[in-house]
């Protein structure tokens, strides 16, 4: 445990930060999980799963919780499946 003032004080705000991001993490990967699910079973909402999808991926992006190639990737499979199974 931290005796100085300022070390303290980064205990807490690193434990602020490290949920606020498991929360970001976890909706991104909720939302890819519903993107995939909905190209799988070919549902009729597919295209709108997966633009949300690439809303959160792009948002998790700006906030720096995932890095600008995997997030490049992760769209990118995403709109490859949605095209594969549109085609």
């Amino acid at each position: 445990m931290p005796n100085i003032k300022s070390a303290k004080k980064r205990v807490k705000v690193i434990a602020t930060k490290t949920a606020k991001n498991k929360a970001y993490n976890s909706a991104l990967k909720t939302a890819i999980k519903k993107a995939n699910l909905a190209i799988n079973s070919n549902s009729m909402d597919k295209a709108e799963c997966v633009r949300v999808a690439v809303k959160k991926i792009d948002q998790a992006r700006a906030k720096g919780i995932i890095h600008k190639n995997t997030a490049a990737r992760k769209k990118s499979a995403l709109v490859r499946k949605l095209n594969v199974i549109s085609a």
